[in-house]
């Protein structure tokens, strides 16, 4: 795993970008270790761009996961679990009027990707989807730089 850390860090922000994607869908990797590297002086990359580049790389993982939810079918939910007709579009209506506060917290680890997928297995607005995954993922790598520029500073 060293190796392939090290293998993304010196690709810069194709390996910060692939490193988002790959955390960003249901594959368990953490692309802040690969934010930190890059945003270490010894490398010293600009943070605006590995923070850009990380947000767009993870959001795409992130709806790589909402693409799998959407594969499914609300049948399934009838069948297994006995649910009326009504009370599932009721159910829909319901978590679709949230999905942009939900979409939000799919920077949260483990818990992002089961969002990711109910929100596609639900038929969640993909723009407002997008959107929202987007700022929340945004909010967390301006978090991670700045917490990574004091660090640094700190030690320096």
């Amino acid at each position: 795993m060293d190796t392939f850390i090290a293998f993304l860090i010196d690709w810069g922000y194709w390996g910060m970008f692939i490193a988002s994607l790959l955390a960003g869908s249901a594959f368990p990797f953490s692309s802040e270790v690969i934010l930190l590297g890059l945003l270490h002086p010894s490398i010293g990359l600009n943070a605006t761009l590995c923070v850009l580049t990380a947000t767009i790389g993870n959001t795409l993982g992130g709806m790589t996961c909402y693409s799998i939810g959407r594969a499914g079918k609300l049948e399934w939910i009838k069948k297994i679990f006995k649910v009326s007709e009504q009370r599932l579009q009721s159910m829909v209506k319901f978590l679709n009027k949230r999905s942009a506060f939900m979409a939000f917290f799919t920077f949260l680890p483990g818990l992002g990707t089961v969002i990711a997928i109910t929100l596609g297995f639900l038929r969640s607005h993909i723009g407002v989807v997008i959107i929202s995954m987007f700022t929340g993922k945004l909010s967390r790598y301006i978090v991670v730089a700045m917490a990574a520029k004091g660090i640094f500073s700190y030690f320096a």
